[in-house]
């Protein structure tokens, strides 16, 4: 199968240059990077050394599969050719993660490229939408923060346990904000630091709210503040949620009936681990693996549960990568068994 990435310049670019490398059904066909056209890999990222394969401006005809990693917009822009000659791509921009074409305007401020396939697209959180991603030509990555968020919380809402009332409290480290030099990245201003922002509303919410409000009658209400720390890699959503009016079992009983919720849902998925103690990202680092904890808080009647991801891998590359195998009736785990790195 060959592979073609669209803007392997970006950390998602280059993530998934690293991870297809060692697939063991693709070929990395072509890649593009405006910034860098006629360079080879190995000569703009040290870290690929030994893949000589040049950057091109734009992806031949003979591509068999499409991934792209550029910015909202010009991402749906350079994938419609391909989708329209049957294709099959995964977006890892926002260009069709929100199916409401108003609510697309609304959060990026312009009209979706092509609004019609907005309905088409399949959300691509594997272990939410794995049958609907299988069937699809078209699937759009999630964001990195409801990727964490979404896969903490969707048990407990689906299983009635919980409201779909949610604070989501993340924190990402800087590689969230892309190659793109800006002030915020620097490392003077992030070192020893810690900063809420969008604090009137971060882009990723509405796939938050959109996919909570697929699993229940009632309209989610979604507190999101994301919170930008001093590391490199990694995400942690703390989400809390009131339980259900309904739950009145006694706490030790809870503790365990939402523990045993959390092993049926995730225990035969390959990449997402229900953990004894609090997740930490370091236990991510460069894996495709999310790390899951529930707690009962019952003094306070809410439910805590904490998810632990590489922003990179299973926030972004990773998981598209997921994706890849799925619709193509690949076996889940291809090119995705590698262990976090740690220390």
């Amino acid at each position: 199968m060959k592979v073609g990435v669209l803007n392997v310049t970006g950390y998602a670019g280059i993530e998934l240059a690293r991870l297809l490398a060692r697939h063991p059904r693709v070929t990395l066909h072509a890649v593009t990077g405006r910034s860098e056209v006629g360079k080879t890999l190995e000569e703009v990222f040290q870290s690929l050394a030994g893949l000589d394969l040049p950057i091109v401006a734009e992806l031949p005809d003979d591509v068999e599969f499409v991934f792209s990693g550029l910015p909202h917009q010009a991402s749906a822009e350079a994938l419609l050719p391909f989708i329209d000659r049957g294709i099959p791509v995964v977006d890892i921009a926002a260009d069709f993660r929100l199916h409401d074409p108003a609510e697309y305007q609304r959060w990026y401020g312009a009209e979706a490229p092509r609004p019609a396939l907005l309905a088409e697209a399949v959300y691509g959180l594997t272990e939410i939408r794995r049958a609907e991603i299988a069937a699809s030509r078209l699937v759009a990555n999630p964001g990195c923060y409801p990727t964490a968020a979404l896969l903490a919380v969707i048990p407990a809402i689906a299983a009635g346990i919980a409201k779909p009332d949610v604070i989501v409290d993340a924190k990402s480290g800087i590689s969230g904000g892309g190659r793109s030099l800006a002030l915020t990245n620097h490392y003077s201003e992030v070192n020893e630091n810690v900063t809420p922002y969008s604090l009137s509303g971060h882009r990723h919410l509405p796939e938050m709210v959109q996919e909570l409000a697929a699993l229940t009658e009632a309209t989610p209400r979604v507190t999101f503040i994301p919170h930008l720390v001093p590391m490199t890699r990694g995400i942690l959503a703390s989400c809390y949620l009131p339980l259900a009016d309904t739950v009145e079992e006694d706490p030790a009983l809870l503790e365990r009936r939402v523990t045993e919720l959390y092993h049926d849902w995730y225990d035969d998925e390959p990449f997402v681990f229900v953990t004894k103690a609090p997740p930490s990202t370091k236990a991510t680092a460069g894996s495709n693996r999310a790390l899951i904890h529930p707690k009962v808080d019952a003094r306070a009647r809410r439910l805590l549960v904490f998810g632990a991801i590489d922003n990179l891998v299973k926030g972004a590359s990773g998981q598209a990568i997921q994706n890849m195998n799925v619709m193509l009736g690949w076996p889940e785990t291809l090119g995705l068994d590698g262990l976090p790195v740690y220390p």
